[in-house]
């Protein structure tokens, strides 16, 4: 089981590295387009093309700082960790999907299998969070069963 788990974690760190090279990608695009701005440009043009292009660099900025937030939540996982109620780094079995509590990375695959990695902060990771096998709750009208916890 820890396999599994180690997999899906190096699937969320790539996740974050293709987000922050993504990210990085769009500050270093709007920068460079405000550079060739000022070049081309005269007067109030100028100004708001350049004005547009740092609003984009602070955007990407932002969720940068976000991603990072994202990183550290995911750096605090041990995934060999086993445990018996679900917590961050938890794998949790229910009859409505397979959960990694760790970030929210959306699907995983891994051998064919979809996995869903989910934040502990989100609704579904705050119903499990403390919870073990037995536990039901209703989601969206949506009724899940934890069935295992690893």
């Amino acid at each position: 089981m820890s396999k599994l788990k180690e997999r899906l974690y190096l699937l969320c760190v790539g996740y974050i590295i293709n987000r922050e090279s993504e990210i990085k990608h769009a500050i270093s695009d709007a920068q460079e387009a405000a550079n060739n701005d000022s070049r081309s440009s005269a007067g109030d043009k100028f100004e708001t093309g350049r004005e547009i292009m740092q609003q984009e660099v602070e955007l990407n900025l932002n969720r940068l700082a976000e991603l990072n937030k994202l990183k550290q939540t995911l750096e605090r996982i041990i995934p060999a960790q086993m445990s018996i109620t679900v917590q961050p780094g938890s794998l949790v079995y229910t009859n409505n999907g397979i959960y990694y509590i760790t970030i929210s990375a959306g699907q995983l695959k891994v051998d064919g299998k979809t996995y869903y990695a989910i934040s502990a902060a989100s609704p579904i990771g705050e119903k499990m969070i403390g919870q073990n096998p037995g536990y039901q709750f209703v989601l969206n009208g949506k009724k899940y069963i934890i069935e295992s916890v690893a």
